[in-house]
């Protein structure tokens, strides 16, 4: 009961709980899934479809990173984003024996609105399960709806480039973009559908993206021609365009 009254307070100041619980249960899922990332992803890569790629929110290139092992086998030509300095640095000595490759220790935002994020200590970091160093956020509440406690989070000031200045930076066109920007994913792939008139395959998380945000930018991929689907976390969109390539059953 009192369980209850506190999750309808929460709501009612604009919060919502994350529950754990459906997090891991769809980790437990994806282990004997028909169809995983890696599947999907392994399919692009043999088949010779992606030549370059963008990965927003790198981490350090390890922690539930599906990309890695693509990268470091077909040495496309890579840019890996990471706007956390310990983990940059991890990033670039996980990368460091492999060429064509690009590191940006930025955050990706729209009007230049991120100018820093919340973290957790990392002096702190051992006291919780390992998915949370991959959870710094502009949003102070999205760690503490990890359960990360306030005495633990610490404030980083970052630096910050749009998704379209980034990309015109490396690439005349793009084969794939992922982005893990915990929650503000949402935020820039509307501004990359709306400025941009690059077509690349595009996954990205989606189970932190407010609702009202989260349709808006189903409704811009439908105006944009995009074909989407869901793999545990994460939703993989492709242009109509590319729509015979994809062959998994």
């Amino acid at each position: 009961m009192y369980s209850k009254i506190f999750k309808k307070l929460i709501g009612h100041f604009g919060y919502k709980l994350v529950n754990k619980d459906l997090i891991k249960n769809n980790r437990i899922l994806n282990n004997k899934n028909l169809i995983s990332l890696s599947d999907f992803l392994s399919y692009l890569f043999e088949n010779n479809q992606i030549s370059n790629l963008i990965q927003v929110g790198a981490n350090d290139g390890l922690r539930f990173d599906e990309i890695n092992k693509y990268i470091k086998k077909y040495k496309p030509k890579t840019v890996l984003v990471e706007p956390i300095s310990e983990h940059f640095e991890q990033l670039k000595n996980n990368y460091k024996d492999i060429k064509n490759i690009f590191f940006e220790n930025v955050a990706i935002d729209v009007n230049n609105e991120i100018n820093f994020l919340y973290k957790v200590d990392k002096s702190k970091i051992n006291l919780y399960d390992d998915h949370i160093q991959g959870i710094s956020s502009f949003n102070l509440n999205h760690l503490k709806k990890h359960g990360v406690r306030s005495h633990h989070i610490k404030k980083e000031k970052v630096k910050s480039i749009s998704i379209i200045k980034l990309i015109n930076k490396y690439f005349t066109s793009l084969d794939l973009l992922l982005i893990d920007a915990e929650g503000y994913d949402g935020f820039i792939i509307i501004e990359f559908l709306k400025k941009s008139n690059f077509r690349p395959i595009i996954i990205f998380e989606y189970i932190h993206i407010k609702h009202d945000s989260f349709k808006n930018l189903i409704n811009l991929l439908k105006e944009k021609d995009y074909y989407y689907y869901d793999i545990r976390e994460n939703i993989i969109c492709f242009p109509k365009e590319k729509k015979p390539l994809i062959k998994l059953t």
